[in-house]
This record gives C-alpha cells, sequence and structure tokens, in this order.
C-alpha cells in the first residue's frame, strides 16, 4: 500500500484544528506530567527517601505523573479538543479514554523502567529523557485510541463545532 505526499498533506489539512488542540493540550500535559513526576521524585518518593520503603520508587513517581496528566487531558480533550465529537456518555467515554491510556502508560512506564532498571541509567536527567521518549510513543497511542475508540464523532471545524453532539 502506498501513501502519497498528496494524501498525507489532504489528511492533515483535514484535521489541522484538531491536531493543533490536540498538540496545545499535550504539551500542557507534558508539563503536568514532568512537574508532578519530578515533585515526586525530588521529594516524597525520591531515591533516597524511605517512607514507603526503600526502594527507589521511580515508577511510582512515572504512574502516578501520568495519571494526573490523563485526568488533565480528558477535561481538556472534552472540553476542546474534540468538542462536540462525542458519541458516549461521560462514564463510558471516560471508561475508554482510561482504556486507551492505560496502553499510553503501560509504554510510557515500561520504557522508564527499562532504562532505569534494566540499564541502570538512574540519573534524574536520564528519567526525565526516558520519559519524555515515553511520552512521545504514548502520545501517538492516544492520538490514534482517541479518534478511533473515544471521540469518534462527527466531523468538526477547525473551531470544534458539529451539528451532531449527542451531550
Amino acid at each position: 500500500m502506498s501513501v502519497s505526499i498528496r494524501a498525507i498533506v489532504a489528511w492533515l489539512r483535514q484535521r489541522a484544528g484538531t491536531l493543533a488542540r490536540f498538540g496545545a493540550v499535550g504539551v500542557a500535559g507534558i508539563v503536568v506530567n514532568l512537574g508532578v513526576f519530578n515533585a515526586l521524585r525530588l521529594g516524597p518518593l525520591g531515591p533516597d527517601v524511605t517512607v514507603a520503603g526503600n526502594e527507589d520508587r521511580v515508577v511510582t513517581a512515572k504512574v502516578i505523573a501520568t495519571i494526573a496528566s490523563i485526568v488533565f487531558a480528558w477535561i481538556a480533550h472534552r472540553g476542546w479538543t474534540f468538542k462536540g465529537q462525542r458519541r458516549h456518555r461521560a462514564a463510558k467515554e471516560l471508561m475508554l479514554f482510561g482504556a486507551v491510556n492505560a496502553v499510553a502508560i503501560a509504554v510510557e512506564a515500561s520504557l522508564v523502567a527499562l532504562t532505569h532498571h534494566g540499564f541502570g541509567w538512574t540519573s534524574l536527567l536520564a528519567d526525565n529523557a526516558s520519559s519524555l521518549v515515553g511520552i512521545g510513543l504514548g502520545t501517538v497511542i492516544r492520538y490514534f485510541g482517541f479518534t478511533m475508540l473515544v471521540f469518534a464523532g462527527g466531523a468538526t471545524d477547525d473551531a470544534g463545532s458539529t451539528d451532531d453532539a449527542d451531550d
């Protein structure tokens, strides 16, 4: 199957508004993710802290940070990025959103676990670098999961409005 440059450009133009909003929420989500991750790594889940066990809890910090950014992102995507594209009730939408994010969080946390525990790259810089790579991979998973499963309603214009919103 050959994909032409023209087809890619057409796909990007058709989705430019949604992609821009998705990117803006994503950047803000990265700030939330890394902010919480570093606050935990430098605070209660740091390598020298003995509260809740003596093990370095870098993966725990990563999972907590990712969950915080997921909650932020659901609110932002629901209210802005994919506004009007909802086809599920809020509870089902949140469950699907959580399922897509569970896959992404597994990829992100696994990468941090691999580099930190598997390769022995335990510095804060190495943890943040692997966290950023994991966030990038998770972002690709999230975009396609959200557009195919969670917010797969009618097409929107660049302002994010539709005529077929069901909520």
